[in-house]
């Protein structure tokens, strides 16, 4: 099956650690990351969308995905 994420947050360190840690439990990018200015908060918004190939599963819309 092959699964998919999008992972957002403020473009910050712990974002950036999010993103390492899924790459290093076996999902890949998947496209460029977009990143938009929230003028309430002056803070910078990034989503990277994220995937993963796993063999001998289903995917059921239960399953928590992070944790495949």
């Amino acid at each position: 099956m092959k699964l998919y994420r999008l992972l957002t947050g403020q473009d910050d360190a712990a974002f950036c650690h999010r993103v390492t840690t899924a790459l290093n439990k076996g999902w890949s990018l998947n496209g460029s990351p977009s990143l938009t200015f929230n003028t309430q908060t002056g803070q910078v918004m990034c989503a990277q969308a994220i995937v993963k190939e796993v063999e001998g599963k289903d995917y059921h819309p239960d399953m928590k995905l992070s944790e495949q």
